[in-house]
């Protein structure tokens, strides 16, 4: 799996106009599943995320994980992170999980996050969405499993 973190203060998910979605402070969380994914790789992608000290402590530090400051997440499916560009202009998505299993990963991604104790909203897996948020840092961090 992989996965997009961007620790925000603010990010929400929109789908028709209306808003499914919202999250901050935390994690902004785009996951994509690969071909050959299981629930292996969905235990060690959220094991890692819940873990990573990417927030600041008492002293400016990244020190903290989204536990340690009682965060919440904003988890959003993106097929795209499984572009493959190494050839021509048009990235090629072949590297993604199929769609029923992709969606079974995100879903099982989900639930693990939740399970830790962490609040987590989603966007719509496989629908047209707008999403927006304000990057604390901005810090960026890109996560395979």
């Amino acid at each position: 799996m992989r996965a997009l973190l961007q620790r925000i203060s603010s990010a929400s998910v929109t789908v028709d106009g209306t808003v499914i979605g919202k999250s901050g402070p935390g994690l902004m969380i785009l996951v994509c599943a690969m071909q050959g994914d299981d629930e292996a790789q969905v235990d060690q992608l959220a094991a890692k995320i819940t873990k990573l000290r990417i927030f600041k402590d008492d002293v400016g530090k990244m020190n903290r994980s989204i536990l340690d400051i009682q965060g919440s997440a904003l988890v959003v499916s993106q097929f795209t992170l499984a572009a493959d560009t190494s050839r021509g202009n048009r990235p090629g998505f072949s590297g993604a999980a199929p769609a029923a299993e992709g969606e079974q990963l995100y879903t099982a991604f989900v639930r693990k996050l939740a399970a830790q104790g962490i609040p987590v909203e989603t966007g719509a897996f496989g629908a047209d969405m707008a999403v927006e948020l304000v990057n604390d840092g901005p810090v960026t961090i890109w996560i395979e499993s």
